[in-house]
């Protein structure tokens, strides 16, 4: 039985959503859990491959976003849903905060890094060894970024395995 097109979401939507997912898991499963200490320890965060990845795939997921979000802005209308309101409303209510954490994560990191003082390392050799527009923020200093990137990035798990 063919679904009409009005039943689901284009195909550049189902591509871009699942782009998003997998990068999402690969960087979380790249994430390394001990990078302040790793770094700290006079380890160049560049010679790391799991910290290289992680930190281009999270470019990748933010500026992804951002593209998904230019794109819902502009793509045909979503499918129509049926079902209670309430279940509606929660659907809404999930997209929403798995958006807003697809954003914030990443800039979560940029102020973790600008912060501390420690470079932005990606794929190809590129890295920012000073991030002067960020780093010299107060808002650096205002809370433990990477503690808060990190439960944020397991919150979008936790938020997505719910959506």
């Amino acid at each position: 039985m063919k679904t009409s097109t009005q039943d689901r979401y284009d195909a550049i939507s189902m591509t871009l959503h699942w782009l998003a997912a997998v990068a999402v898991v690969a960087a979380f499963a790249l994430g390394p859990g001990d990078f302040g200490r790793l770094t700290d320890s006079g380890i160049d965060p560049g010679t790391r491959l799991d910290i290289v990845a992680h930190e281009s795939l999270g470019l990748f997921v933010f500026l992804l976003t951002a593209v998904r979000l230019l794109w819902a802005a502009v793509r045909p209308p979503p499918p129509s849903t049926s079902g209670p309101d309430w279940s509606h409303v929660a659907a809404v209510a999930v997209r929403i905060v798995l958006w807003i954490l697809l954003l914030v994560t990443p800039i979560t990191a940029l102020l973790t890094l600008a912060g501390d003082g420690r470079p932005l390392t990606l794929l190809a050799g590129l890295r920012l060894d000073a991030m002067p527009l960020v780093g010299g923020w107060a808002l650096t200093q205002w809370a433990d970024w990477g503690e808060v990137h990190a439960f944020l990035g397991d919150s979008i798990l936790w938020i997505a395995g719910l959506h």
